[in-house]
């Protein structure tokens, strides 16, 4: 048998529509890996989806017993992970083939801990934009403070270092505080900027409305320990960075 080299970690919440789509592309990844997918608790009859991947010795259907909330649940998966490596994967979005196996070329010839990828924008109907977000192929502690350039459906990340940072604080970006917390003690991520992950817009997810994102990226940066105005400092260039990137997108 294959030694296990990627646990992708798929929390599940009320995404029966999209799951079949993700999970199929993970499976395509021509990498040994197993998918875990934690369902939170859904009320949308996710059960009947994940049906169709009961003979599939990939995956592993888990059901929490309560609703944990994202954070904890991608923390689950990463305690069970059997692999090397994690990825995570939102159950919305989708990879495209071959995602798994370039980050993991680089980060072996970076001997780097993280490494992320562009991605494309889709419409809340799975139809492409066209629309790509590019990523800097290196990035540092500083470089990420005042703009986060990993979506966490694009990271792929050692496990050891997944265990030692897991995600907390479902009300900021709890995602963007554990890329923070990790380039803090290790200094370099990598990236590569090809859209190798489909990113479905909502208005129903936890950046789908800019308020209420803003708002959790200021908590963010409190939660980091930075004081008033430090960050609001690093908030005014977060969100003109973001007001950037976005702008094309908005104009649509």
């Amino acid at each position: 048998m294959e030694e296990m080299i990627v646990s992708v970690i798929v929390p599940a919440y009320n995404c029966a529509p999209f799951i079949a789509q993700a999970l199929d592309s993970a499976l395509i990844q021509d990498v040994p890996l197993e998918i875990i997918v934690i369902n939170d608790c859904s009320t949308d009859g996710l059960d009947s989806i994940m049906a169709r991947y009961q003979t599939c010795p990939q995956i592993r259907y888990i059901k929490n017993e309560t609703n944990l909330g994202v954070a904890e649940t991608r923390n689950r998966g990463v305690r069970l992970a059997q692999g090397k490596y994690i990825a995570f994967l939102d159950a919305d979005d989708y990879w495209e083939a071959g995602k798994l196996k370039k980050q993991i070329r680089l980060l072996e010839e970076k001997n780097a801990v993280i490494c992320s990828t562009a991605r494309e924008l889709m419409n809340p109907d799975g139809t492409l934009t066209g629309y790509i977000i590019p990523v800097k192929t290196e990035f540092t502690f500083r470089d990420l403070r005042l703009q986060n350039q990993i979506n966490c459906s694009s990271v792929l990340i050692k496990t050891e270092v997944a265990r030692e940072f897991p995600m907390q604080h479902d009300d900021s970006h709890e995602d963007y505080l554990m890329w923070l917390r990790i380039l803090e003690k290790y200094k370099k991520g990598y990236a590569i900027n090809e859209p190798l992950l489909k990113y479905r817009i909502t208005n129903t997810g936890k950046s789908g409305n800019k308020w209420h994102s803003a708002k959790m990226t200021y908590r963010t940066y409190r939660y980091m320990g930075y004081g008033f105005f430090r960050t609001a400092l690093y908030f005014t260039v977060y969100a003109l960075h973001g007001a950037k990137k976005y702008f094309r997108w908005f104009l649509k």
